[in-house]
């Protein structure tokens, strides 16, 4: 499992993020990329140019957020 301090030391460049919306889409939308083994990115389509926020599958869960929700397995 990653740590906290280890999930910003991974490379996202090649990261392929997927949207997961609730309605149409027309305002943006959260994103999700598994970066690694246990380890995702989370962006938002609004802000392009932010930096993704990074967590563990864990982490993830506790949040309420489900992979499978944007064709992702966990």
């Amino acid at each position: 499992m990653q740590n906290g301090t280890n999930l910003y030391a991974l490379d996202i460049s090649g990261a392929s993020f997927t949207k997961a919306c609730g309605g149409p889409c027309t305002e943006g939308c959260v994103t999700l990329a598994r970066i690694g083994e246990d380890a995702w990115a989370l962006g938002d389509s609004k802000r392009p140019d932010a930096q993704p926020l990074r967590f563990t599958t864990e982490e993830l869960g506790a949040a309420g957020i489900d992979p499978a929700r944007f064709g992702l397995d966990a």
